[in-house]
């Protein structure tokens, strides 16, 4: 290629953020490989928040209760091999908000994991 002769970089545009929910299990065993057992809990816990980060490219994750009870049921070793989880991206309407939105992280409770594909869910009107 002739020095002084590259393509303009082009724009890419990103569509707009918006609420949004999407319902996915998430594999806790795989990321708790190799842990020490006196923190496999709080890893737990970390994991899922930056899985809530990077999917929908918020800083603000507030976990429910139910979420961190489920993880933390069976002590701080023995944390349950994976979990079904809904991200609910939502508006935050405070003034002083560092984030136009936050992620809200709910516990879904299912009897098998078996034949579970991630997917869109409809946004709670709350």
């Amino acid at each position: 290629m002739v020095k002084g002769t590259a393509q303009p970089k082009k724009k890419i545009q990103r569509r707009d953020k918006g609420p949004k929910a999407i319902e996915l299990t998430i594999h806790l065993h795989k990321a708790l490989h190799d842990t020490q057992f006196k923190k496999r809990a709080n890893r737990a816990i970390k994991t899922i928040r930056g899985r809530a980060k990077k999917l929908l490219r918020t800083r603000d994750v507030r976990i429910d209760p139910q979420v961190n009870g489920y993880v933390w049921k069976n002590g701080i070793r023995n944390v349950p091999n994976r979990i079904r989880v809904r991200f609910e991206r939502k508006i935050n309407d405070k003034e002083d908000a560092k984030d136009k939105y936050f992620v809200e992280v709910k516990f879904l409770d299912v009897k098998s994991f078996h034949n579970l594909k991630s997917k869109r869910a409809e946004v709670s009107s709350k």
